[in-house]
């Protein structure tokens, strides 16, 4: 049997938002060789978008790989079905309905491909590179603009029989309460726990405290960056967000613990920037709704990949998954 020189294999990782598309060349040790972007939303049609991947990515795959194997492609975007390689009905981007994008990367850079949405890919990211090596029953929560998830069981990520099992964040944490800005549902998790749900509740609470420095912020300067500045200061307002915020999170997190048990929830994104601010009153609220079996055995965790990587790197699992 000949021996495999993994040194020498290489995965393009791509991360699809509705801004910005990021890429790099990852190898095996989770080590971007080289990395840039486009913007996604520039390309009103897919084709053209895939062009333009094509066009900027050659370059560096033509300087980096000149004695390393690309072994395929790896991409992360909303509404990416696992099964079928297609994204369909993403409410972000401009391509509409049910595109097989796998299918026409592969007709274009003449390597494999697979994709997944962007929570499953970092909880990938995350078993290979980061915080959860060496396990094998964990949820990975995103935590930006919206709640993201990925469940790993048993080593595996839960895809369901669709392709979009795992949307943790569109659960309903408070029945009948906050309305949704893009589901209507109401009362979800991503209503109150994603940055957005925050600036929700700091400007609802900051309109109630008028003592508050939250309210020397314009309203279009508040984000879950200046309520953070704010709570570092000692403004109880702004610690009160926080500790909303984490129960919310915490109550819905004793929830999915006690759906799958396992070892560790990861938090990921910007979010969890606020540290103990949020951290704390979630595992609080969390360890408060679990029961005693449950209790104690869950840790939290922070990812310990670069935020600004860790799109790339999780796509690029997809690659060595089962290789």
């Amino acid at each position: 049997m000949a021996l495999i020189d993994l040194s020498k294999q290489v995965a393009l990782g791509i991360d699809i938002g509705g801004t910005n598309t990021k890429f790099g060349l990852v190898n095996h040790r989770g080590e971007i060789l080289s990395k840039g972007s486009i913007k996604t939303d520039d390309y009103e049609k897919v084709e053209d978008f895939i062009d333009e991947l094509y066009r900027t990515i050659k370059p560096l795959l033509e300087e980096h790989c000149k004695d390393k194997s690309i072994e395929g492609i790896g991409v992360g975007a909303p509404n990416a079905n696992y099964y079928s390689g297609t994204i369909e009905h993403a409410p972000n981007l401009n391509w509409k309905g049910i595109i097989p994008f796998a299918e026409m990367m592969t007709e274009k850079f003449g390597l494999p491909c697979k994709m997944t949405n962007d929570a499953n890919a970092a909880a990938l990211g995350e078993m290979m590179y980061g915080a959860a090596r060496g396990m094998k029953d964990f949820i990975m929560i995103t935590l930006g603009t919206g709640v993201g998830s990925g469940i790993v069981c048993g080593g595996c990520l839960v895809y369901g029989h669709d392709g979009f099992a795992g949307e943790l964040g569109h659960t309903i944490v408070k029945p009948g309460g906050r309305k949704h800005w893009s589901t209507g549902s109401e009362g979800s998790l991503e209503a109150y726990a994603s940055a957005t749900g925050i600036v929700i509740t700091a400007k609802k609470m900051r309109a109630e405290f008028p003592e508050s420095i939250m309210n020397e912020y314009a309203e279009d300067e508040i984000n879950s960056k200046t309520v953070y500045e704010c709570a570092k200061k000692g403004d109880p307002t702004a610690i009160e967000v926080f500790r909303y915020t984490g129960q919310k999170l915490g109550e819905a997190l004793a929830n999915f613990v006690m759906f799958s048990s396992p070892q560790a929830i990861l938090l990921f994104g910007g979010v969890i920037k606020a540290g103990d601010f949020i951290l704390k009153p979630t595992k609080l609220h969390m360890e408060r709704n679990l029961l005693p079996i449950f209790r104690g055995k869950v840790k939290l965790v922070f990812s310990e990949l670069d935020e600004a990587d860790a799109a790339i790197l999780g796509a690029s699992a997809l690659v060595w998954e089962n290789a």
